[in-house]
């Protein structure tokens, strides 16, 4: 099980930091994934880490802005999102996969249920 949280409504300009917390296995081994959807459009992938933190990869949308991390010893990924713009405004969905990075939702297995994030101008 995958459970996404942080997500809420902010101004442009602000940060906000999402966590995914694993539970039920362990994912220390997994690659992990944030993808987000806007109202009306697909899924997007955003941002992708390997199992032990060594690679990420970001969508241009949010290079330079956000940030993917882990802590395997928590059994959690963070996104954090600075210089929010209101085109950020989704659902957020962390994923997992037996991938080093995965930058398609195909290479995830697990999902989790998303947690919106709202950015105002």
């Amino acid at each position: 099980q995958l459970q996404a949280c942080g997500g809420g409504l902010v101004q442009a300009g602000d940060s906000l930091r999402l966590s995914c917390v694993a539970s039920g296995r362990s994912f220390s081994r997994y690659g992990m994934g944030w993808f987000r959807q806007a109202p009306g459009k697909e899924r997007e992938f955003v941002a992708a880490i390997s199992w032990y933190g060594g690679n990420t990869v970001y969508a241009d949308s949010v290079k330079g802005r956000f940030t993917v991390s882990r802590d395997n010893s928590k059994n959690t990924v963070y996104l954090q999102m600075n210089s929010l713009k209101p085109e950020d405004t989704a659902v957020y969905y962390c994923a997992a996969g037996d991938v080093r990075v995965g930058v398609a939702e195909s290479d995830y297995d697990f999902w989790g249920q998303g947690t919106q994030v709202t950015v105002s101008s």
